[in-house]
């Protein structure tokens, strides 16, 4: 049975870990998140990210994520146990959420979505570039 947008984003919801701008930031600072990805696309990045994470849109995510792939991100793929960080621009945060997923189906082991995007990092006055 084919599913929706809905569907799909309540499945994902049930698998995906979610954690907080202020968890992202803690984890960020206290050496717990390896890696932090906007998966919005670039022109949104552009506008403002988290510092020091990396742009893989949703679109590209897979190949991105998978270390067999030619278009490869290295500093994704090199280590499926690095704690992974995943965001969009707001909650529910579709893209994040889904992307969590996938890399969780992908044999990443160490990935939440952060609740809130961008939006919530920017509300909570954490530093942005």
């Amino acid at each position: 049975m084919a599913m929706g947008v809905e569907e799909m984003m309540q499945e994902a919801l049930a698998s995906v870990e979610a954690v907080s701008a202020q968890d992202v930031r803690e984890g960020l600072e206290g050496g717990r998140v390896d890696l932090v990805i906007d998966v919005r696309e670039p022109k949104e990045w552009e506008g403002g990210h988290l510092p020091g994470s990396i742009n893989v849109p949703r679109g590209m995510l897979e190949l991105r994520a998978d270390p067999e792939s030619p278009a490869t991100d290295p500093a994704l793929s090199a280590d499926k146990d690095a704690r992974v960080v995943v965001y969009c621009l707001k909650a529910p945060g579709a893209r994040s959420v889904l992307a969590a997923q996938t890399l969780g189906s992908m044999g990443y082991s160490n990935v939440a979505a952060m609740r809130g995007g961008f939006e919530e990092w920017q509300a909570e006055g954490l530093t942005a570039e």
